[in-house]
């Protein structure tokens, strides 16, 4: 039992070690940028829809008072 554990992590690190590949620092800071400028346009436009929203249906809601 315990060799199977050890057998494990050790085949866990040599795969992490030698076949994952990990991205490059300008790769890393491309796709980080990338994320962050459509989390921003994305919120832009839920904020957007929500103004816009909210404007109609209190007008709208006026109009039954």
């Amino acid at each position: 039992m315990f060799q199977r554990i050890t057998n494990y992590f050790r085949e866990t690190r040599d795969e992490l070690l030698n076949k994952v590949s990990w991205p490059t620092w300008s790769d890393l800071t491309e796709s980080t940028t990338i994320v962050l400028v459509a989390s921003v346009i994305f919120a832009l436009v839920i904020w957007g829809m929500d103004s816009i929203l909210g404007v109609t249906l209190t007008n709208f809601y006026k109009l039954f008072k």
